[in-house]
């Protein structure tokens, strides 16, 4: 029997045509161009199904209605398909990678997410060489949680991060190794697939949460950071310097306890691609520990984005969200 793989194409580059305005979005062309490849109906393949999404979405456009979305068509077609492709636009597609993987626990089949930065009709479209590969994977060498798949490299969806706008290899994970190679042959990588569990899919929800994030840089204001802790945020990300260092700054330190004391959750991440942050490291670490700031360890913006959205939405108090953000739920973060 041939493994059946559930193509969600939600949109972006890898179908779109030129236009006098640019690339735009065009519907049913992505059918009627994967039914001209014969690489895709050879015996070896698995067969597909195409669900094109109805307007298709630029991935600049995305919102965590998406990803809700998303996540419910997965669900409502779990049963019938043996694995899932889904078609999304680069610029977001770590942030719906990071927030699937929340929003599906116990995922007992793959779930991929590929696209390309050359659309399919254009001569040296990368899309041809994703989703073969996305789909051949899913049916032969299934990892069972959300993945990103790009230029022959499987990727642990909530630990990628795009790192180049306009090169072929667009995707990384600097903190966890890809999980799967795909060269002249198929390799599994050191990163290690999630283990399996016993309990069926179940669906979490994601509504949309005021989340704010700062980057800090030599001189910055406190008004910065206090005209967004005077919006209704329930969250607060810090990319701060190395490995989560900020500025010894009294006013900013009160401002941050003071919002911490109210619920709201401030994460520490760094800005550096790679590493961890450390807060007892140094004394300017330390100082944002004393002021009820957690550490985002080495978690990706996206993931820590996604991750927020996702236990705001879930009914938790805010000292179990506080304990929930430091503990690896989806293979996020390494302590």
């Amino acid at each position: 029997m041939k493994k059946r793989i559930y193509i969600a194409y939600t949109g972006g580059t890898i179908g779109m045509q030129r236009s006098s305005q640019g690339y735009i979005p065009q519907a049913g062309f992505m059918e009627n161009c994967l039914a001209g490849m014969p690489e895709f109906h050879r015996e070896e393949m698995p067969d597909y199904t195409i669900h094109e999404y109805s307007p298709l979405i630029d991935s600049s456009d995305m919102t965590p209605a998406d990803w809700q979305r998303i996540a419910e068509d997965i669900r409502d077609h779990y049963d019938d398909f043996d694995g899932f492709v889904v078609l999304h636009g680069t610029d977001t597609m770590s942030y719906t990678a990071s927030a699937l993987s929340f929003m599906l626990e116990d995922l007992h089949k793959p779930v991929i997410i590929t696209g390309s930065q050359i659309p399919l009709a254009e001569l040296r479209s990368d899309g041809q060489q994703n989703l073969l590969d996305s789909l051949y994977i899913a049916a032969n060498y299934p990892v069972q949680e959300v993945t990103l798949y790009f230029n022959n490299q499987l990727f642990r969806g909530n630990r990628s991060t795009k790192v180049h706008a306009d090169g072929f290899h667009a995707f990384d994970s600097p903190d966890f190794p890809p999980l799967l190679d795909a060269g002249i042959h198929i390799e599994w990588n050191a990163g290690k697939p999630a283990e399996l569990s016993d309990k069926p899919l179940k669906m979490h929800s994601i509504q949309p949460q005021p989340i704010g994030v700062v980057t800090l840089y030599p001189g910055i204001s406190v008004d910065v950071i206090a005209n967004i802790l005077q919006q209704p945020v329930k969250a607060l990300i810090l990319l701060t310097y190395g490995v989560g260092n900020a500025p010894q700054n009294p006013t900013m330190l009160k401002l941050l306890r003071e919002a911490s004391e109210r619920g709201v959750l401030i994460v520490n991440l760094s800005q550096c691609l790679r590493g961890k942050v450390n807060m007892g490291g140094y004394a300017t670490g330390n100082a944002l520990a004393d002021a009820g700031v957690l550490s985002g360890f080495d978690m990706t913006t996206e993931a820590a984005l996604a991750k927020l959205h996702f236990l705001l939405s879930q009914p938790l108090t805010s000292e179990q969200m506080r304990t929930l953000m430091q503990q690896d739920l989806r293979g996020e973060l390494s302590h």
